[in-house]
């Protein structure tokens, strides 16, 4: 049954991860593909530019907040996996804007497991037996961690944003669905992604284009706090490796194993475009390295423990944080030239 073609739901497909999963299985699978998104300022329709030539690609212009428009899109796909991928997700725009974040994680993940019951009640038994609904969450909602010790599945939530706080929400309503009405869900919370696409308020791309520009590379506080970085192509084939054979009702951690804190995450940066692009300016594009206020409410450490998720389903990421961050500084640069001509 997983080789099988399926109809599969995403959520969020123009996003960072979402538009990485939606290439992957376009590329790598037979599966048709809906695409649900809002397209916010962070969507990203060029990430799809190659998926949306494929005749088993169908894209759908819908907020998650919309359970009418849900409902019809659910009619057209016949669904039979959701992974679900959309939210609002900068903890900075949270904390200065953090009803949106209430309204968009918690009552779209609400409208969503509904659009999915109501689905699965018209579906027929063949149907609903293969249905699967994963969501897709953050290691943000466990709060904070010491120097030692990792998050693990059985860890207690703690969230200290309020967009970690409204994950956090969102993935207890989708236990409280499953634990009520029987719907078959699974949850992956995962560690900091990067990689291509990503949109250029999230670290990485921030680092990249300010140091090209010569402005200040901002770094909060002191710049030790740690971080466990995932290259977005290992998350995906996480992310399908669990849609596909994790049993409803389950849990798993997905992490890169490699904490870096965020003040080596930019030096790691600025030494490999001293080397690809040297820094027309003269010395190091470490220079334009500036401290700045801390944010309210910063995590000191996040680190994923992704033993379960190795031992049940036999993944581990193909990326070290030096293989995956030199990809991504390489296809930033590029992207970055190609504007200047």
């Amino acid at each position: 049954m997983a080789n099988a073609p399926r109809n599969i739901l995403i959520t969020g497909g123009c996003g960072f991860i979402g538009s990485a999963l939606v290439r992957y299985l376009i590329r790598q699978t037979d599966h048709t593909v809906h695409n649900i998104d809002a397209m916010t300022y962070a969507a990203n329709a060029d990430a799809l530019e190659e998926a949306a030539k494929s005749p088993r690609y169908h894209f759908h212009q819908v907020d998650i907040r919309d359970g009418e428009a849900l409902k019809a899109v659910f009619i057209a796909a016949r669904p039979d996996l959701v992974i679900h991928l959309a939210a609002e997700s900068h903890v900075d725009r949270s904390i200065a804007g953090p009803l949106l974040f209430l309204d968009t994680n918690i009552m779209g993940t609400a409208r969503l497991l509904e659009a999915s019951r109501d689905w699965l009640n018209e579906a027929s038994a063949e149907q609903a037996a293969r249905f699967r609904f994963h969501h897709v969450s953050t290691d943000e909602v466990y709060g904070d961690l010491d120097a030692g010790g990792f998050f693990t599945e059985d860890t207690p939530y703690a969230p200290s944003s309020p967009y970690s706080a409204s994950k956090a929400a969102s993935d207890h309503l989708v236990r409280a669905w499953h634990r009520t009405y029987d719907l078959p869900v699974v949850i992956t919370n995962c560690s900091n992604n990067y990689g291509p696409y990503q949109h250029a308020e999230k670290l990485i791309p921030v680092v990249i284009n300010a140091a090209l520009s010569g402005e200040p590379i901002p770094v909060y506080g002191d710049g030790q706090q740690v971080r466990d970085w995932l290259y977005v192509e290992d998350h995906v084939s996480a992310l399908w490796q669990v849609a596909q054979n994790a049993a409803a009702g389950t849990t798993y951690n997905v992490g890169g194993f490699n904490e870096q804190t965020n003040l080596e995450v930019v030096h790691t940066i600025c030494d490999h475009l001293d080397r690809l692009h040297p820094n027309p300016r003269d010395g190091s594009y470490r220079q334009y390295i500036r401290f700045v206020t801390d944010r309210p409410g910063h995590d000191v450490r996040y680190a994923i423990d992704a033993t379960k998720l190795e031992t049940d389903l036999g993944w581990r990421p193909v990326e070290t944080f030096e293989t995956g961050l030199k990809k991504t500084v390489a296809w930033y640069l590029t992207r970055f030239t190609a504007e200047k001509r």
